[in-house]
């Protein structure tokens, strides 16, 4: 059983920054490559609420309160990001959030966690997929980058 290439990128999913596979299906597997809240289509990298559909932004805890906000504002914005994006491109290939089995998050500060938790539980309001958690000294492309998270799926060929 050799790897597929992903299809024709759908708008809205991961998509690599530089020449790798955003994601890959091998046999029943669907593998993606580390997401991080940056819109290449955009050149835009996600640093706030701003950078969101207001909707999420509601959702996942914009106060309104400057001082609050600009606190937590940037890593629960990426988290919703990065999640969504994992969704989108899950959905692009026929499954759902459901069907992820695996989650490897990477911190540039771990004490972004608990944060990050709150939004991975709109996105896996059931069981929660198998997870490691890691701390990095940086991620590209800006030292902006908070999170980088890697999914795999199990979405049987049909």
């Amino acid at each position: 059983m050799s790897p597929a290439s992903a299809a024709t990128p759908a708008p809205g999913i991961a998509q690599p920054l530089a020449r790798y596979a955003a994601w890959r299906r091998a046999g029943d597997f669907i593998y993606l490559s580390g997401i991080i809240a940056v819109d290449p289509a955009a050149s835009r990298i996600v640093r706030g609420y701003d950078d969101i559909p207001h909707e999420a932004a509601t959702l996942i805890g914009r106060t309104g309160e400057f001082s609050s906000d600009i606190k937590e504002g940037p890593i629960l914005a990426q988290s919703w990001y990065v999640l969504d994006r994992i969704r989108l491109t899950i959905e692009a290939a026929g499954g759902q959030m459901s069907d992820v089995f695996k989650l490897v998050q990477y911190f540039k500060n771990l004490d972004h966690f608990p944060q990050y938790s709150r939004v991975r539980k709109l996105f896996f309001p059931g069981e929660p997929p198998a997870s490691t958690v890691v701390e990095v000294s940086g991620m590209l492309p800006t030292p902006d980058i908070l999170i980088e998270v890697e999914a795999t799926a199990y979405l049987p060929q049909r």
